[in-house]
């Protein structure tokens, strides 16, 4: 199964990821690691990606995914038409998505160094943001155990 743990920046793709995967015993997949050097450059200067940005590493994804096993993948796959993108060809995918507000978010961004992610650019991603219908929805005032507890209580 790949479980991919979405939402917007800052609200612990990669943490909640990581740790997910760890408890699982599943590898894990950070999906920042796998945009072209086009789209860090425009992040890095505060430019929101737009749609035709994304294709590109939205395929890629979507290619190792299919070479995957067992597999969590941390990526803000934000719109749905992203999420059919990545889990095109994929039997078994679950969405998690990490539901916060945008204050608790912007708070946990201000605290943190992203190496091409400004805060600034996050106010675009609550725009763009179109929560799953089919998910986990994942509170994430709360802390990494429970959430990640939470996601293994609620995984097929």
């Amino acid at each position: 199964m790949i479980v991919v743990v979405m939402g917007v920046s800052g609200a612990g793709k990669t943490t909640i990821g990581e740790a997910l995967a760890r408890e699982l015993g599943w590898r894990f997949l950070d999906a920042d690691e796998y945009h072209p050097a086009r789209n860090v450059a425009k992040m890095a200067a505060g430019q929101p990606l737009e749609d035709h940005d994304r294709e590109p590493w939205l395929d890629r994804l979507n290619s190792i995914l299919r070479t995957e096993g067992d597999a969590v993948l941390a990526c803000s796959a934000l719109k749905e038409k992203y999420r059919r993108r990545l889990a095109d060809g994929i039997k078994r995918l679950k969405w998690v998505y990490l539901k916060g507000d945008f204050e608790l978010i912007d708070s946990r961004l201000g605290r943190r160094r992203h190496r091409y992610m400004p805060a600034a650019l996050l106010r675009s991603q609550f725009e763009a943001l179109e929560p799953p219908q089919r998910a986990i929805v994942v509170d994430v005032a709360g802390d990494v155990t429970s959430c990640v507890d939470f996601i293994k209580r609620s995984l097929p």
